[in-house]
């Protein structure tokens, strides 16, 4: 567990949310991979903050489910998404200091 400063925490909580409401339908829109991509990134820097905080749903969110995600994770729109999701991991690590 790390500690990250609570004004740093709400500036990622609040663009969680933030991508995660502009993407709340990505399911439904293959079409749209910056949707997908967005989700991911969103559901990456959760990853990454349930493993800094050691809380399930880090910011009250919990993580996509992986067996909605599975299906998609060979099409272009899949590999977006799993391209998000690795980025938000990895620059919230580097944001907060912990890579």
């Amino acid at each position: 567990m790390s500690a990250i400063l609570p004004e740093l925490l709400e500036q990622l909580c609040a663009l969680v949310r933030e991508l995660r409401t502009g993407s709340a339908d990505f399911l439904e829109h293959h079409e749209d991979g910056q949707c997908w991509y967005n989700r991911g990134y969103a559901n990456g820097m959760l990853r990454a903050l349930r493993a800094l905080l050691g809380e399930d749903c880090p910011c009250g969110e919990a993580l996509d489910d992986e067996a909605e995600l599975q299906p998609h994770r060979v099409m272009a729109w899949g590999k977006a998404y799993g391209h998000g999701e690795a980025m938000g991991e990895r620059e919230t690590h580097e944001i907060t200091g912990n890579t």
